[in-house]
């Protein structure tokens, strides 16, 4: 069994009155894609707010590489890199600009940010369009983009959130394949997405969140076995069973 990079206990957030994190509790192992799945207002996007330090928690602490993020929130900060949903990008910028204003803004030297800024642009297999302006671009080259920016700086634990959302097959094939490489070097990655297929197939285990609590959580194997014939259920299956299917909207 792996060691804890992330353990989060007790996680609380409230706004105006209205609990969006109830007592949250996981943890995640050195090298491991733990996924953060559950329907719209189900508290993911706080408790990820919460454990990359853009917002405190009004109760419940998290220690990300034996650091809280209470206490040390800056060294925290050196260890994570997050991928948004929302692209992040200056349209006007090159690649290549793009990724080293990023990696500046980590405090790395102009050197080390070209040189990083290169070697992710080579991860993502877009050398080539090294200089290319980031408006000229497909959408799945921008979010291979967004991911490359969230590598700058080697951090150690990756939030990812939504990375894949309304992109071509082969830019999504692209973009897993260069986490479960990521992963085993060693990185941990918190994942969270809509697309079930997607959890099943490159996470470890999986959390499913509800109303701000986690309501299940285990392999996908298991959380699948749990409800059936784990060759025939899908982990929609699962997420349908535990959240419901009336809309979110």
């Amino acid at each position: 069994m792996a060691e804890n990079f992330l353990a989060a206990q007790d996680l609380q957030k409230s706004f105006n009155g209205n609990k969006a994190v109830a007592g949250v509790s996981f943890t995640i192992g050195k090298g491991e894609i733990f996924g953060l799945l559950g329907p719209n207002g189900a508290g993911k996007t706080t408790t990820i707010r919460i454990l990359s330090t853009v917002l405190d928690a009004d109760a419940g602490d998290a220690t990300i590489g034996g650091f809280s993020l209470r206490k040390n929130p800056a060294e925290v900060r050196s260890l994570i890199g997050v991928c948004p949903q929302d692209l992040a990008l200056y349209e006007e910028l090159s690649a290549l600009d793009n990724l080293i204003f990023f990696g500046r803004m980590e405090g790395l030297d102009g050197k080390e940010a070209r040189s990083q800024a290169m070697v992710n642009l080579a991860l993502m297999e877009l050398t080539e369009r090294a200089k290319g302006k980031i408006a000229k671009f497909s959408g799945g080259m921008k979010r291979r983009i967004n991911l490359a920016i969230a590598l700058m700086g080697n951090p150690k634990l990756l939030f990812l959130d939504e990375p894949t959302v309304g992109i071509d097959p082969q830019s999504r094939n692209k973009i897993f394949e260069t986490i479960l490489n990521l992963r085993d070097k060693g990185l941990t990655v918190l994942y969270t997405t809509h697309y079930m297929e997607e959890a099943d197939r490159i996470c470890d285990r999986v959390a499913i969140m509800d109303g701000g609590k986690i309501v299940a959580m285990d392999t996908p194997l298991r959380l699948r076995s749990q409800i059936g014939d784990p060759d025939k259920v899908t982990l929609e299956d699962v997420f349908l069973k535990l959240t419901g299917r009336s809309l979110r909207d």
